[in-house]
């Protein structure tokens, strides 16, 4: 994906009359990636055996898949676990058999509560909703607060993904942190 959209900005500069290969080149090879899309916070090749830790903006049962099949495909053999926050009760009420499905592609899957951005709750919309589909091995609704703990309980050695667009990433850091920690 990063390549094919490398591409279509080089020949789209290149269509608007940008013609110095070599700007072209430098900016591509400082290019650092986008925010929250595949951010690798721990991921130390001196510690291969070690938990491997990323987090994703991915809000949508499609860019959800999107990112737990390419991560499912970089790391095979590792168990991968994604700690999810649902954003807005109206996608979550709309998408939760997809999300379910989605979610199930993990091993394991701590599922958090909807973050509401700029709505307000819906009767009878929650992450519960979600949550009874998944069919995961492994699959635990806990509220934020409780994320630490079960980062802490995870076994080592695998893949964790937070993922989501409301505030899970306030919480990078502190996993980040644990993860390092655990690896050693």
């Amino acid at each position: 994906m990063n390549v094919e959209n490398c591409v279509a900005a080089a020949a789209l500069v290149w269509c608007e009359g940008f013609r110095s290969d070599e700007a072209l080149r430098e900016a591509i090879a400082t290019f650092r990636g986008v925010r929250r899309r595949f951010d690798f916070w721990v991921n130390d090749p001196r510690r291969p055996a070690g938990t491997i830790y990323m987090d994703d903006y991915a809000h949508h049962p499609a860019e959800l898949r999107a990112m737990l099949t390419s991560v499912r495909k970089m790391f095979p053999r590792r168990e991968l676990t994604v700690a999810f926050q649902p954003h807005l009760y109206t996608r979550t009420r709309d998408f939760a058999p997809e999300f379910a499905e989605v979610l199930s592609l993990a091993d394991r899957v701590l599922l958090l509560p909807i973050y509401p951005a700029r709505e307000e709750p819906i009767p009878g919309v929650t992450s519960e909703m979600i949550f009874e589909g998944v069919t995961a091995p492994y699959k635990k609704l806990i509220p934020k607060e409780r994320l630490m703990d079960e980062v802490e309980a995870l076994p080592a050695g695998g893949v964790l993904v937070t993922a989501g667009a409301g505030d899970i990433d306030r919480f990078c850091v502190s996993v980040a942190e644990i993860v390092r920690r655990k690896n050693g």
